[in-house]
């Protein structure tokens, strides 16, 4: 697969991703590299890299607790004071290998550490390879709400090997697959029938497909680098999604949702929206919802959790003027940016989904 490029940053596939880091790491000097882990990674993916990384220059490891409920300011302070203590430096490279949380943060990390230091993404989960891998977006969440803080950076390189995926449990590569789905339902109809029979797919088809979502973002991320027009189109289910998200992550009596299993409920509740405002086929999202649930089950959300997940909607970045924007469907392929809803259809989009 050749080489992706987006602005300054170039994201390699397979063995070309050893190749390009080896040769990245000998023309540039480094003082040190620190490789940013969680323990997942450590145990599963450090060794297969550390198998291929070929270098004199001294290597650190740095070790965080997993999960979306340690991707925070407090975690950042101890990357920051180990970097310190470490004796890094501005020439140092920083080197995120893991998911969304390990290279949002780990991003946001080296382009605060001494004003920006060099940094590379090695994504390991569905997920980060088709979503975080591409377009910059550091940060952290600010308690409960999701990615709250950060910075738009990029990093030198992004190093995508699928070898990586077979480390990963059933759940996390449904989480990754929902961004996928997304970008069918909002680029065009004929990626979004390549999921039509999801059990049919092989890893062949795994591989070709995370290509070609990454194409996908990057396309749109080239035109709208700063989520002023089109790129926002990349929030499709996000808006309640994330709201979904934060309530289940902040709930005691709720066991927390993966990133991707909420984005599905709130892609199902946006195609409702959608057929309400839009003109989207009312089968088109019966369909879509009957997919979804095959794949990825029901979840239980009460009617007195409408209001609360509601509530959260106003913490969401593409609102403005304290409008709550959402990104709707007129057609597969067809997406409609800075759609006005009333809470009464969002009630009942979430009465659709739990019908």
């Amino acid at each position: 697969m050749d080489s992706i490029t987006y602005k300054n940053c170039k994201i390699h596939f397979n063995t070309t991703c050893y190749t390009a880091i080896n040769a990245h790491i000998q023309q540039h000097n480094f003082s040190k590299i620190f490789i940013l882990v969680d323990e997942n990674t450590h145990t599963h993916c450090l060794p297969l890299f550390l198998e291929q990384l070929h270098t004199d220059i001294a290597i650190e490891i740095i070790e965080i607790e997993s999960g979306e409920i340690h991707k925070t300011i407090d975690t950042c302070v101890g990357v920051w004071n180990t970097l310190s203590d470490l004796d890094a430096d501005r020439k140092s490279l920083m080197i995120n290998i893991g998911g969304g949380v390990i290279t949002d943060l780990g991003g946001f990390v080296a382009c605060t550490f001494k004003r920006g230091i060099a940094y590379v993404n090695v994504p390991t989960t569905l997920l980060s390879m088709v979503d975080a891998s591409v377009g910059g977006k550091t940060g952290v969440d600010l308690g409960h709400l999701k990615n709250q803080i950060g910075v738009i950076s990029d990093p030198d390189m992004v190093l995508i090997d699928p070898n990586f995926l077979h480390t990963l449990p059933a759940n996390q590569m449904r989480s990754g697959l929902a961004e996928m789905l997304k970008h069918g339902l909002i680029s065009s109809d004929a990626y979004w029938q390549k999921f039509q029979e999801l059990s049919a797919l092989t890893l062949a088809d795994l591989d070709m497909l995370i290509y070609e979502s990454v194409i996908i973002k990057k396309n749109v991320v080239d035109e709208d680098p700063f989520e002023d027009g089109i790129r926002k189109t990349l929030n499709y289910g996000h808006t309640l999604g994330h709201a979904i998200e934060s309530y289940f992550l902040s709930n005691p009596n709720k066991t927390t949702l993966l990133h991707g299993e909420a984005i599905v409920i709130g892609m199902i509740l946006a195609c409702y929206i959608s057929t309400e405002l839009t003109n989207f086929p009312k089968a088109l999202t019966d369909s879509i919802k009957t997919l979804f649930i095959s794949y990825y089950g029901k979840v239980t959300i009460n009617k007195d959790e409408y209001a609360p997940i509601m509530e959260l909607l106003k913490y969401d970045k593409k609102n403005n003027h304290g409008n709550i924007n959402f990104v709707l469907l007129e057609a597969i392929g067809k997406p409609k940016i800075d759609c006005k809803v009333d809470n009464d259809i969002i009630i009942d989009a979430f009465e659709y989904y739990a019908s």
